[in-house]
This record gives structure tokens, sequence and C-alpha cells, in this order.
């Protein structure tokens, strides 16, 4: 196991039954469900989203969709939001974009997971480029204690 990976000591330690999948660095959505053998819905994005000085959160979004801001806004009670620079979202999950995943992150966030996401198998990534974790979304939903809603529109 990849010792110097929080995710994946984080994934281990949750107890979700996880299939660990790694392929090289991935230019679409598309290479990346290739890679992985899933279809690019089953490929979970975490966004980090900020919602005021210092207040973000995780969004977990299928790969062949976007966040709904008008929903997801109502969701949470807020006027604005907006998607922090490459370096804030680093500070705030220790990981870089392409690699950023609630399991391991640096600052433990609220998050958000689309309720498409129920239900299905998913693969979301593990902290690295080309490191990936094939498992139950159900799972991560219940051990992140997800707030489940309607916060995505197709992409």
């Amino acid at each position: 196991m990849d010792d110097d990976n929080p995710a994946l000591r984080a994934l281990a330690a949750s107890g979700i039954a996880h299939e660990v999948t790694r392929h090289g660095r991935v230019g679409s959505l598309a290479e990346a469900a290739a890679a992985r053998g899933v279809e690019p819905s089953a490929i979970v994005k975490t966004m980090v989203v900020r919602r005021g000085e210092g207040d973000h959160l995780f969004v977990l979004v299928p790969g062949d969709r976007e966040i709904a801001w008008p929903r997801l806004r109502a969701l949470l009670g807020v006027n604005r939001m907006s998607m922090p620079a490459a370096e804030a979202a680093r500070e705030v999950s220790g990981y870089e974009r392409g690699t950023i995943t609630p399991f391991g992150s640096r600052t433990a966030l609220p998050v958000v997971a689309d309720e498409r996401l129920v239900g299905r198998t998913v693969s979301i990534g593990a902290g690295a480029h080309g490191v990936a974790a094939t498992l139950a979304a159900d799972d991560v939903i219940a051990h992140l204690h997800a707030r489940v809603a309607d916060v995505t529109d197709p992409a």
C-alpha cells in the first residue's frame, strides 16, 4: 500500500470495501472512465466549493454532470458560492486539482453528494493522478455523513 498517500490510508481505515485502480495520467473524462472500466457517469468528481471566507465543502458530482449552482445555493441557504483557486483548493484538501477526494483530506469538510450517485458503484479519485477507488457510493455517503440532494445538471 502507498504509505505516503493519505487518501488510500483513509480508505483502508474506513472499512469500506473498495478496489484500487492505477492507470497513467488521463486527459479527459472518457479516458478516465475507459482506464477504470466504468461508464463516465460512474466517475465521481470531488469539487471543493467555497461558501465564504474559510468556509468550504466538498460536492460529489457524477462525471457526466456539473454543479447546478442555484440548487446548491438554495440547499445550503447561501446567496453566493464559488470555486476556489487551485492553490486554495489544495490548501484546504491537501490535494491538487484532478486528485481531490474527501478521503484523507487535510481539512474535514461537510460533503454534499448528488442524488444520482445513490445505489451505484462508482470510481472516486484517490489522492494521486491515475489512482482511483471503485466502491459503493452508498458506503461513501454513509461514511462521510454526506447530505444527498439534487445538485447537478447534465454537463
